[in-house]
């Protein structure tokens, strides 16, 4: 098993270049939001790859849309990380994420949106989200 070693930053200290994901921990009603991929039987945040010339904060806006309906919400970028995993070291940006409003889910990757008072406990990527989860909550309880 490959072990993930995460190194969280303060924001805006990794390169826009260099950002190749956005992570957006979300909350609706007081409850975290979670996706499952078509093609999976996991759970994960809401996330994916940063386009060639977008930014790290557009493509979160634009993920949290596609991947859960949101169409109301206020953004908060919150760390840039480092992922080694697999041999290689990824990069991105974590954002939290208050969603006010949901509209239909568009058709994408993404199967279902469902909501959980705790981090649920079969996910996609477990050596990774479980520790972007705790840092995010770690994060809210100091605000």
């Amino acid at each position: 098993m490959n072990q993930a070693i995460v190194n969280f930053l303060d924001p805006f200290t990794i390169p826009g270049e260099k950002l190749k994901y956005s992570i957006i921990c979300s909350q609706y009603q007081d409850k975290w939001v979670f996706v499952r991929h078509r093609l999976r039987e996991s759970w994960e945040m809401p996330a994916g790859h940063i386009e060639k010339g977008e930014t790290a904060l557009n493509a979160a806006r634009r993920e949290l849309y596609e991947e859960t309906g949101a169409s109301q919400f206020s953004l908060r970028t919150l760390y840039d990380y480092s992922c080694d995993w697999k041999g290689e070291t990824r990069y991105g940006r974590i954002f939290f994420a208050d969603i006010t409003q949901l509209g239909k889910l568009p058709v994408s990757e993404i199967a279902e949106v469902k909501f959980f008072y705790r981090l649920p406990k079969f996910l996609t990527y477990p050596e990774i989200q479980n520790l972007v989860f705790e840092k995010v909550c770690n994060y809210l309880k100091t605000i």
